[in-house]
């Protein structure tokens, strides 16, 4: 039987890029994924609205009743309300658990452009369920609009995920002032975690390149475990599941495990 312990502080991590195709969502899933195999129980909150790690876990976005997009209207009006919140949570497996999402979410924004507290609907909500949970694991859309910043504001750490590559690193600045805007008006607790490096390619002169200066700006916050490009992460989720449950033995797999491994420790 698995204990909670709910007087420790779960851990929220929020996954945030605002470039897209640098393996945000095959981070977010497979790290949930990995936690819940070492019997955490983990909660993964799908905030992207292309709904990929909702599909990626195998839910069919046309079945779904209640969304995260439901929560944030709801949100709105009642953030005293755990109905709906319990109500969107789907479970995947023992330990896996997963707010969905679907396309309904890109028209949000819109609704909470007036909102009084808009930043801390997600932060809100995720309070009533944050105690039956060791792991909270948020996949942030790819931009740095307000459900981001939702995001953001719930969230405890950052991890970025990052392609070693020329253009991966334009806009990096941009999400260093954003986190540190957070930081200083709405979350004064939030602090980057790591940054990972996803399909990275060790026979590039170009990977290390700007590897060395990620090192360089990041120093200890850059992740010695790097991601390689890997043909089953991609492959994984038009089966409905993580590499790391389809591919246990993958040279992908088995980074995510062993940077989960590390993160454990922190």
């Amino acid at each position: 039987m698995l204990i909670i312990a709910h007087n420790l502080v779960v851990p929220i991590w929020g996954i945030v890029n605002q470039k897209g195709g640098v393996g945000k969502t095959t981070t977010a899933v497979n790290i949930a994924a990995a936690l819940a195999n070492r019997n955490q129980k983990t909660l993964l909150i799908d905030a992207d609205p292309q709904g990929n790690a909702t599909t990626g876990l195998g839910v069919d976005k046309k079945s779904v009743r209640s969304s995260l997009y439901d929560v944030f209207v709801h949100g709105i009006n009642h953030p005293e309300d755990s109905k709906i919140i319990k109500g969107s949570i789907i479970q995947i497996n023992k330990c896996l658990d997963l707010i969905p999402t679907t396309i309904d979410l890109s028209g949000a924004e819109a609704q909470l452009l007036t909102a009084v507290g808009k930043e801390y609907i997600l932060k809100d909500a995720i309070k009533h369920v944050k105690d039956n949970y060791q792991w909270i694991i948020i996949d942030a859309p790819p931009s740095l609009g307000l459900i981001t910043i939702n995001v953001l504001s719930a969230s405890h750490s950052v991890l970025v995920p990052m392609q070693s590559e020329f253009y991966a690193l334009e806009g990096l600045t941009q999400l260093m002032k954003t986190i540190a805007i957070v930081k200083k008006r709405i979350n004064p607790n939030l602090s980057i975690a790591k940054v990972l490096l996803t399909m990275y390619d060790n026979r590039s002169r170009l990977s290390k390149q700007v590897t060395e200066e990620l090192d360089t700006f990041f120093g200890e916050k850059l992740s010695d475990i790097k991601i390689p490009k890997n043909v089953r992460l991609s492959e994984a989720p038009s089966f409905g599941k993580s590499a790391i449950d389809l591919y246990p033995t993958s040279k992908g797999t088995v980074a995510y495990q062993n940077f989960v491994d590390k993160i454990m420790l922190m």
